[in-house]
């Protein structure tokens, strides 16, 4: 049996590494299992309860 296309890979965990929101692969963030891209981050994180400090 042959592989439809042998050069179809994904790197070692990277299937569950796409944001809750809009399902974008890049620029995720793991930390405090939020798994959200960085994009959406900046939307939402003072919902998620972050707040900023500095400028």
């Amino acid at each position: 049996m042959e592989k439809e296309n042998q050069y179809d890979y994904t790197r070692k965990g990277e299937k569950g590494r796409v944001c809750r929101f809009c399902g974008n692969k890049n620029g995720v963030i793991r930390k405090y299992g939020l798994i959200i891209c960085r994009q959406c981050f900046r939307e939402k994180a003072e919902d998620l309860g972050f707040k900023k400090y500095g400028g």
